[in-house]
């Protein structure tokens, strides 16, 4: 029988470079979806211009006035005062909740409540207590972290009571650097990069030898080749303590993906002939899920 617990939908923060019409007419897709939050702004890398610290809080605004829980999203890797000042935009503004991806955003912010971003190493119950302490209400937990180890760390037991988001759905952000990595692919350097991730609506897949897909570029952070995907994995998110689910954006049918997962989660839809459905769309990577459950993140059990 199907267990009507709901899961709350997140679309997590655009991890791409989209021109700025591309990105105004999926959040306005994203306004009529079956989403419950949308996370808002650039994490990756402060070159990128199409929408500055304002117009970031204007749409915001304009997602919350359709019914959205709005989150702001701060980069993950500051480097510069000019990147300080940006974050502290977000978190000063009081407007919203604001989702720490560096340790630096959680402290400009202690004291209200925010949100721990999957970039923040928080691998143990003592390090999220130092966190909620802070005033963190709601943790996206490390990619790599499987789905007993998430409910160890944050049990259902814990007082107050702290959200578990899971990254449940997008190419996996693995890593960041200060060099371009897409640039460099162009034999450029990071300053004159001519903004080559707009090319890459998807990022940029490298490949090994054999001509298997290996890694995503994207700037200055690598993802995985394949896309993480838990739309079989209710049970067992129920069983972690885990009640929202942020589905990362790609650059085609996103809307069919919320509607899926919805379908699937809160709806009763069967989970493979969802889950099948999806694949069948044509997903940027092949699909995976190993590290839900201690295994090599690449691999799919669902074969």
């Amino acid at each position: 029988m199907f267990d009507t617990a709901h899961f709350r939908i997140s679309v997590g923060p655009l991890l791409y470079y989209w021109s700025r019409r591309a990105l105004t007419e999926f959040y306005a897709r994203v306004a009529e979806s079956a989403a419950h939050t949308v996370y808002l702004g650039e994490i990756v890398c402060s070159r990128r211009h199409e929408m500055k610290v304002d117009d970031w809080i204007s749409l915001a605004r304009d997602l919350a006035s359709a019914g959205k829980e709005v989150v702001l999203s701060g980069q993950a890797l500051i480097e510069s005062e000019a990147e300080l000042r940006a974050l502290h935009r977000f978190t000063d503004s009081g407007e919203f909740l604001v989702e720490a991806n560096d340790t630096a955003a959680a402290q400009a912010i202690a004291g209200r409540p925010f949100v721990i971003g999957p970039h923040v190493n928080v691998y143990s119950a003592p390090a999220l207590d130092e966190f909620a302490q802070l005033g963190a209400m709601r943790w996206v937990p490390p990619l790599e972290l499987p789905l007993d180890a998430i409910a160890a760390v944050n049990p259902p037991t814990r007082t107050p009571p702290l959200e578990t988001e899971v990254f449940a759905f997008g190419r996996m952000p693995l890593a960041f650097s200060a060099r371009c990595f897409t640039a460099r692919h162009y034999g450029r350097n990071r300053d004159e990069c001519e903004f080559r991730c707009l090319d890459h609506p998807d990022g940029l897949v490298l490949k090994t030898q054999e001509g298997e897909p290996f890694l995503t570029l994207n700037g200055l952070q690598t993802q995985s080749a394949r896309v993480q995907c838990l739309i079989p994995w209710r049970d067992a998110l129920l069983a972690a303590n885990v009640r929202r689910l942020r589905l990362s954006p790609i650059a085609q049918h996103f809307e069919r993906v919320i509607d899926a997962f919805d379908r699937a989660f809160n709806r009763g839809a069967d989970a493979e002939a969802t889950l099948a459905e999806l694949i069948e769309l044509g997903l940027p990577g092949a699909p995976a899920d190993g590290y839900a459950h201690r295994h090599p993140g690449f691999e799919w059990s669902h074969v």
